[in-house]
């Protein structure tokens, strides 16, 4: 028995030796890829398209103009993002666009007075600014994310007599709800690049510079964009 411990201990070094030659054949499994960091100041850009509906109605006459009408939007991005857990991201952003959303209707023909008198209107979006809250889920560096808001654009309107050729413009910004959804991804540390989509509900207006006597006129629309973009996040 003691010859056994003693021919078992003498074989112990043989034994480490070649476990440890082993161990040293075996690759070295690779580095794990270092999870994206979404935390921190952006500033971007964006471009894209945006469409609107609403109506322009004349309050005396009744006439009203309706339609879906398109533009370009572009302009640029601000932003802060808190990544709460690898999967978790919130933030805030606020955008400022210029558009060149604008439509001019057909003539309606409407009687004042009596008289058979024919309007033309016309109605356009000169800016569009946002304020809101983004809530993600990473996957290192994709991000998928929904946002909720508020935005304010600034339009004009004009009514127009085409028959005396005496027309009433005005312009108002207007705030309304904004939600929308999209898709970024990190290209690098710094540098991302999204695609976007946005919903904004606009409040109406009325204006009381009157293109007859005692009359105004109402604007309500609503506006979606999609956009695309890079962000430099600092």
């Amino acid at each position: 028995m003691k010859k056994a411990w003693l021919s078992a201990i003498a074989a112990l070094p043989a034994l480490l030796t070649s476990a440890f030659a082993a161990d040293l054949r075996r690759p070295a499994p690779p580095p794990m890829a270092p999870i994206y960091n979404w935390t921190g100041f952006y500033l971007g850009a964006n471009v894209g398209g945006a469409w609107a509906s609403g109506t322009l109605t004349d309050n005396l006459t009744g006439a009203s103009f309706s339609g879906d009408h398109s533009g370009v939007i572009g302009g640029g991005t601000a932003g802060y993002n808190w990544q709460l857990s690898p999967n978790f991201v919130v933030g805030i952003e606020g955008t400022l666009d210029g558009t060149s959303i604008g439509q001019t209707s057909n003539i309606v023909t409407v009687p004042i007075h009596g008289v058979p008198t024919a309007i033309q209107g016309s109605v356009d979006t000169n800016w569009i600014a946002t304020l809101a809250g983004r809530i993600g889920y990473a996957q290192n560096n994709v991000l998928y994310y929904f946002k909720g808001g508020g935005g304010w654009a600034n339009n004009s309107a004009t009514l127009t007599d085409t028959i005396t050729g005496a027309s009433v413009s005005a312009s108002s910004t207007r705030g309304g709800g904004l939600f929308g959804a999209g898709i970024e991804y990190g290209i690098s540390p710094n540098w991302t690049l999204k695609a976007e989509y946005g919903h904004l509900e606009l409040d109406h207006w009325t204006n009381s510079g009157p293109l007859f006597p005692g009359d105004t006129f109402t604007v309500s629309r609503h506006i979606n964009m999609f956009t695309v973009g890079a962000n430099y996040k600092f």
